[in-house]
């Protein structure tokens, strides 16, 4: 049996319109580390892990390094506000729908304008925790993992394609204790549910028919960055199918429509079993 809890967000817009707290219940789910470098970044600045939630877009990977909004200042309130940016603009809108958090977006761009947007939301959990998602869920492995297969990597290969929850024998739903390791996954699915012990976390993005829509995830559990690696675990609902809007094949990147304008709603729910 589960009862709703419902959950509250803040934001920090004047640097980058990250998410700094998303709770509910007694509980904080947004992991933070603080980084005075972070307060100081402009465009074009190199990235400044502080964890809560960033808005990646328009590549995860890649040039600029984690998008461009991150770096610059939101106008507007919490409960309404855009990021305007080198060829596009994005627009956010909070609300609430009984007791989930909902972010309803809307980028503007010349038609065409390619992007990949992720909700970088790095989480703060237990060792128990788990990532669930439908069985056999295709899902895209990249070559930081390679260290971690049993077969070696195929020479020039950006990706390989697989199934969750088991890519190529890796496991990926469970985060357990630190092992040294950082692995990043695209799984091809627009919902996923984040249990750990009583908590659980649901994460939906709805977005228009044919935009490509899935979860990133990112797994680091004390391999990244090499110099003074530490844990973080991130699960980021996305429009795309690569990190690298660079390495985006047909099909793979959102597209701007010819009016322009591209909605989308991410909707955050959480729930607490007894």
């Amino acid at each position: 049996m589960t009862t709703r809890v419902p959950l509250s967000a803040r934001f920090d817009l004047a640097h980058g319109g990250r998410w700094t707290s998303l709770s509910g219940g007694g509980r904080e789910w947004l992991w933070s580390r603080h980084d005075p470098a972070r307060s100081a970044v402009v465009p074009g600045s190199a990235f400044v892990d502080a964890g809560g939630l960033e808005e990646c877009v328009p590549t995860v990977r890649g040039l600029p390094d984690h998008g461009d909004a991150w770096s610059r200042p939101w106008t507007g309130a919490p409960a309404r506000s855009t990021a305007s940016c080198a060829g596009f603009e994005l627009t956010r809108a909070i609300g609430d729908e009984a007791g989930a958090v909902v972010a309803t977006y809307r980028l503007s761009a010349d038609p065409g304008f390619r992007f990949l947007w992720a909700a970088h939301a790095l989480l703060d959990l237990s060792e128990k925790a788990r990532l669930v998602a439908p069985d056999g869920t295709p899902v895209r492995i990249f070559p930081e993992a390679a260290p971690l297969l049993d077969s070696p990597w195929p020479s020039g290969a950006a990706h390989l394609d697989g199934h969750w929850p088991a890519p190529f024998g890796l496991e990926l739903d469970r985060f357990g204790p630190d092992d040294g390791t950082a692995v990043g996954a695209v799984l091809r699915c627009a919902a996923v549910r984040v249990e750990d012990q009583a908590d659980v976390l649901d994460l939906r993005l709805e977005a228009p028919p044919g935009v490509p829509v899935g979860t990133a995830l990112w797994r680091n559990l004390g391999g990244f960055p090499e110099n003074a690696p530490y844990r973080s675990v991130g699960v980021e609902p996305m429009l795309g199918a690569v990190f690298d809007l660079a390495e985006a094949g047909p099909g793979e990147a959102a597209v701007v429509p010819s009016s322009g304008e591209l909605t989308w709603r991410l909707v955050v729910a959480a729930e607490r079993m007894r």
